[in-house]
């Protein structure tokens, strides 16, 4: 029911893999970036953070960042840093942290599928963060950073997967930021290869877990190149990594808010929320919010009168913002509005007490993760979620894997 296909990898040589790898380019800021690459000549933030080779830029969209790119890409290969493979193959991309593995399989997805709905998305994105992408992309005539998909696991898959980790060897095998460890297996038998192109065929639906914007600018850029006749087979095609559900972890995606609160703020929660003063202790399930503000963490559980079954309306995060964000704060559009800021959950409650303490944030708010079904259960009933609901971790590291567009 979905296509799922080998290709012809760009990788680095495995002496340069853990020196290249990198966070992805939008969960780090410039000076991020640059500070990630200082001192690193091999770092893919020259290519996916091509700003930080070019001080003095007014804005990290200049058309010069997406020649620096492309400058840097072809240097990579012409160093020998990058290589491509000679024939079509799957990998497969294992991360493994505080004990937890998940292992994708590396592989190109079509764009017509996603098109068609096949393959399935649960939030909106913002038409500059594609436009920069697409920038991309049309530059280096390549794609540059994986798009992270889920499918809901089949025996079939798993256990070929595990039975090909368990009898090869590694081609990468290195710990990065948040002592996650990567492995990386090359899958170069074409039984297995038609065997696990076959298992997908029976595969319903594919869905974004992260990267819409990745996608979006994918699949444009694809179907420009059908209307300006420079369309290719490869152009067909976008870089996907793809993860059973069951092995997935969703952190909370956490809110600060920048407003004046109101003297009455508890008793404006008293209709929608059962509110208490507790001793910190993260959320234990759903319908539980933790709320900073002066030095005192409160428990918000939502009572049964505002509770929905659906999808969307009944997730945590829809409520915090549907009772509390936008009546009490009047913040609506919390893609855009600055009052409002989100803070990942691998970042701990401590970054939620350091920014209300500092001042500049008068209010934090901590939720219990959004999960995997919730995800799943959004996207098949084509609903979208909330802004910044979920967080996965640990993050797919660029730089690992690229894809040739090979237009002329």
């Amino acid at each position: 029911m979905v296509s799922v296909h080998p290709f012809r990898v760009i990788h680095p040589k495995p002496d340069f893999a853990a020196k290249m790898a990198v966070l992805p380019y939008d969960v780090v800021d410039t000076q991020e970036a640059a500070a990630f690459a200082k001192d690193n000549p091999y770092s893919y933030f020259r290519i996916d953070r091509a700003e930080i080779d070019l001080p003095n830029l007014d804005s990290v969209y200049d058309p010069k960042v997406y020649v620096k790119a492309a400058e840097n890409l072809k240097r990579f290969l012409q160093a020998g840093w990058l290589v491509e493979d000679k024939e079509a193959t799957y990998y497969l991309y294992e991360l493994t942290m505080n004990g937890r593995s998940q292992t994708g399989i590396v592989a190109t997805t079509a764009i017509q599928e996603y098109l068609d709905g096949k393959i399935k998305k649960h939030e909106f994105t913002r038409p500059e963060k594609e436009q920069d992408r697409m920038n991309h992309i049309r530059a280096c005539d390549a794609d540059t950073s994986p798009i992270f998909l889920s499918y809901r696991q089949q025996d079939s898959i798993k256990q070929l997967i595990e039975h090909w980790k368990h009898t090869h060897a590694t081609l990468y095998d290195f710990t990065h930021i948040y002592d996650v460890r990567h492995r990386v297996w090359q899958i170069d038998d074409p039984t297995v290869i038609q065997t696990l192109q076959s298992a997908f065929e029976k595969v319903p639906a594919l869905y974004i877990a992260d990267g819409h914007h990745r996608t979006e600018s994918a699949v444009k850029i694809g179907l420009e190149k059908r209307a300006n006749g420079t369309a290719t087979p490869e152009s067909e095609q976008f870089l996907a990594i793809l993860f059973p559900d069951e092995e997935l972890a969703i952190y909370e995606y956490n809110r600060v808010i920048n407003v004046p609160i109101p003297e009455n703020f508890m008793e404006q929660l008293a209709p929608a929320f059962t509110v208490e003063k507790i001793e910190y202790q993260k959320p234990q399930q759903k319908g539980q919010i933790n709320c900073y503000h002066e030095n005192q963490w409160y428990r918000l559980t939502v009572k049964e009168s505002i509770q929905s079954d659906d999808p969307v309306a009944g997730l945590d995060v829809s409520l915090l913002q549907e009772y509390v964000i936008a009546p009490i704060f009047g913040i609506t559009d919390v893609r855009t509005d600055k009052r409002i800021d989100f803070v990942g959950g691998i970042r701990g409650a401590e970054e939620l007490v350091k920014r209300v303490d500092s001042g500049a944030w008068q209010l934090a708010f901590e939720l219990y993760p959004t999960q995997m079904a919730d995800l799943l259960n959004v996207a098949d009933a084509n609903q979208i979620m909330p802004p910044k609901s979920t967080w996965f971790e640990p993050k797919l590291l660029s730089g690992l894997f690229v894809y040739d567009l090979k237009t002329e």
